[in-house]
């Protein structure tokens, strides 16, 4: 009776992680099963459409690319160039973050990051067990002279996040080739900024008493000046403090 009692058992939990988005499988069980996306697959399934919807809007797939996060609106932008400013090629809704309002501060706090982040190619992890995903590059100069503590934080499938931000499995094909393109076109990094939410003056103002004010001001005025000019904001670090120039 005991050995029917263990297989049943195992069978459920196989069940239970299938049902979970995969993400609790290791992942040469992952593997086995044949769960892992197929990147060869995916690209000739899904870009053709992109293509033709980038055409249609008048853009070039593959043309330098930049991500707006905003955490509050649970919302992931993918902005394409077109001349010497970007143009919005579609809104996405984030499925999940982890945590609230704020940036992630050490390792196993289950907050998703907050800040300026460079995309690489060698960030891009076609075979992840979250269905596709790119390392944000967390920490970055700033969260390193800040102590701040943390690894793989990134923006994946699966539709699950510890520290990252989660897409659904299609949306993710479409941002990670995006991205992918545009690398390999020859964009050395995508930027990606994150922000706790849409750093109007009026939502600025309601944040005043917040813990976080003094970080979020520095983060404003590159969301300010992006909606003002559509042109990517220059940002560096220097003494601990987030810069974006004129």
């Amino acid at each position: 009776m005991r050995r029917p009692l263990i297989l049943l058992l195992l069978a459920s939990l196989t069940i239970s992680a299938l049902y979970l988005g995969r993400a609790y499988l290791p992942a040469r069980i992952a593997e086995s099963l044949g769960l892992r996306a197929d990147i060869t697959e995916i690209r000739n399934r899904v870009t053709p459409r992109l293509e033709a919807e980038f055409a249609a809007q008048g853009l070039t797939f593959g043309a330098p690319v930049y991500l707006r996060i905003f955490k509050e609106e649970a919302t992931l932008e993918l902005w394409v160039k077109s001349g010497s400013t970007y143009q919005l090629f579609r809104s996405y809704p984030i499925c999940t973050f982890s945590g609230g309002l704020g940036p992630k501060l050490r390792e196993g706090d289950r907050q998703s990051p907050e800040g300026f982040y460079q995309v690489g190619l060698s960030a891009l992890n076609p075979r992840s067990s979250y269905h596709l995903s790119f390392n944000l590059g967390f920490p970055n100069s700033f969260d390193r002279a800040h102590g701040r503590t943390g690894s793989f934080l990134m923006v994946h499938g699966n539709c699950l996040s510890i520290g990252c931000y989660a897409m659904t499995d299609p949306l993710i094909e479409e941002i990670y080739l995006t991205v992918e393109a545009a690398l390999k076109a020859g964009q050395a990094t995508v930027p990606v900024h994150a922000f706790p939410f849409r750093m109007t003056e009026p939502r600025m103002a309601q944040a005043s008493g917040s813990n976080w004010i003094d970080f979020w001001r520095q983060l404003a005025p590159a969301y300010q000046q992006f909606e003002a000019t559509q042109v990517l904001p220059q940002t560096s670090v220097r003494d601990g403090r987030y810069h974006v120039a004129p």
